[in-house]
């Protein structure tokens, strides 16, 4: 390992399914070190993680980045939004962790929006309407179902914050990631009392909200990780206010993330109010907006689809009139959490790729039939589109992208982006820069532009056409057993 030219960082990403940690050379960006180690989700009616499994994983990740990790002099924590983390007076888990993915609360989220004045109410207070993966509705099936587990809860915090305090034995949080919660109001950014009194949760468990570019807190005594004492921690954020970081992103830039679920989103200087619920009117991490609309269903649920037909995951063929809504996992956008997957229109003639084909474009129609909303009136339709996370590397995905939207396409070269943007929150503290100006330095958006096609008109209409048919029966609960 040559010798870094500057202060070194550190960046974690602790996503749904394994921690990643990347030590960067704060003055070009070049990742020293990195390493990863996976954390298990429970299979059965919900989806859970004990909170403890994120920090082993984040052990044993910077376990790998060997003698780097000690030179680092910051770092930051991004982690999967909305999961909510119930902790005891010693600060350990009173149950498992309740995921972003996990749609138990569905009900909840209903009767919320009804008891509080409704969806525009919400969308006016918070920036969004309360779905099932928000955290405000996990607690309010918490109180519902485990009255027991609530009343032993001293602390509520969100899964980047629970790593930032076994960091620095201080509750903290940031813009970013609480703007996902549903109990923070984004017009006056701070804790929204009326919506905290109706839910029973006590202002008193949350963490103190860190504005950006202030230091969270520094690494503290006691701790198995191979940082000194000292070195500063950053505020964190959420996995796609991280992942806006390490992009650079400037307003009005259209993102789509490609992993285990979807999303698209932009910075923008407006705060977001969607009273349909289809866009949540997150905050980002810098003082900006990051109006963002997302899917359960992306990568995994296509690459499901490809092992019932014993396809690898890019034998697609074109020419298909089959139409797949890929919804294993229930839906966010469209909102119907009691879904399954749809197949329409199967013929004698229809072949396995395009079936797969049909499962691809299926997933990437809820992606863009978001896209427009998530855009200010002023973005450029002939802005490239940059394309990020796990499937953005896979050709499938990438031609299906291009077809239905219509866009040049633009594949970023750098890979981990959250942990970048992680990373770039940590120099920024260093350097006093906006971690978005240190992640264009180091220029982590660079990466081939694929040409804008023409949009595939037809497939977008077809696919609108089943969707508005089906909704009735999308809408009916199905047994999961």
């Amino acid at each position: 390992m040559s010798a870094a030219e500057g202060p070194l960082v550190v960046g974690v990403d602790s996503s749904t399914q394994s921690t990643k940690a990347l030590v960067v050379d704060a003055s070009t960006g070049r990742v020293v070190a990195s390493g990863q180690a996976p954390h298990t989700v429970s299979s059965g009616a919900g989806r859970e993680t004990d909170p403890r499994q994120w920090w082993d994983a984040l052990c044993e990740a910077l376990r790998q980045c060997g003698d780097a990790a000690h030179e680092a002099a910051a770092v930051s924590v991004g982690g999967q939004q909305h999961g909510l983390v119930t902790l005891d007076g010693r600060g350990e888990p009173v149950r498992p962790a309740l995921l972003w993915n996990d749609v138990r609360s569905a009900p909840q989220a209903r009767l919320l929006t009804e008891e509080l004045g409704g969806a525009k109410f919400w969308a006016d207070r918070t920036g969004s309407v309360p779905a099932a993966s928000f955290t405000v509705t996990k607690w309010a099936w918490l109180a519902e179902h485990e009255p027991e587990a609530v009343r032993a809860t001293k602390a509520v915090r969100l899964p980047h914050d629970y790593l930032t305090e076994r960091l620095t034995g201080q509750g903290t949080t940031d813009r970013g990631d609480v703007s996902g919660t549903g109990w923070w109001a984004s017009g006056t950014e701070a804790y929204d009392e009326e919506i905290l009194a109706h839910v029973g949760l006590d202002p008193a468990l949350l963490p103190r909200v860190v504005r950006p570019g202030e230091v969270a807190g520094t690494v503290r005594d006691g701790h198995d990780l191979p940082f000194s004492r000292g070195t500063l921690v950053a505020p964190g954020t959420g996995d796609n206010a991280a992942a806006a970081l390490g992009l650079g992103v400037r307003p009005g830039v259209p993102v789509m993330s490609l992993g285990t679920s979807g999303t698209v989103y932009a910075v923008s200087r407006h705060r977001p109010a969607d009273p349909s619920g289809t866009v949540a009117g997150f905050a980002d991490a810098r003082g900006d907006w990051l109006p963002l609309a997302c899917t359960l269903n992306c990568t995994l649920a296509v690459d499901r689809v490809a092992a019932l037909l014993g396809l690898d995951r890019e034998a697609v063929e074109p020419g298909t009139a089959v139409t797949l809504l890929p919804y294993l996992d229930g839906e966010r956008t469209p909102n119907l959490p009691n879904a399954s997957g749809l197949l329409h229109g199967l013929r004698h003639d229809t072949t396995a790729g395009q079936l797969l084909q049909a499962a691809y474009d299926g997933a990437v129609h809820s992606l863009l039939g978001a896209l427009d909303l998530v855009l200010d009136e002023d973005a450029a339709p002939s802005e490239p589109l940059l394309l990020i996370g796990g499937g953005a590397r896979g050709t499938a995905w990438q031609e299906t992208v291009r077809r239905l939207s219509g866009r040049p396409v633009q594949v970023p070269e750098a890979r981990e982006l959250v942990a970048l943007g992680a990373a770039a929150q940590a120099a920024g503290l260093l350097t006093g820069e906006d971690p978005a100006a240190v992640a264009r330095r180091w220029d982590t958006a660079a990466g081939p532009v694929l040409d804008a096609v023409d949009r595939d008109e037809e497939t977008l209409a077809r696919i609108a056409g089943v969707l508005s048919d089906a909704a009735p029966l999308l809408e009916r609960p199905t047994d999961t057993h």
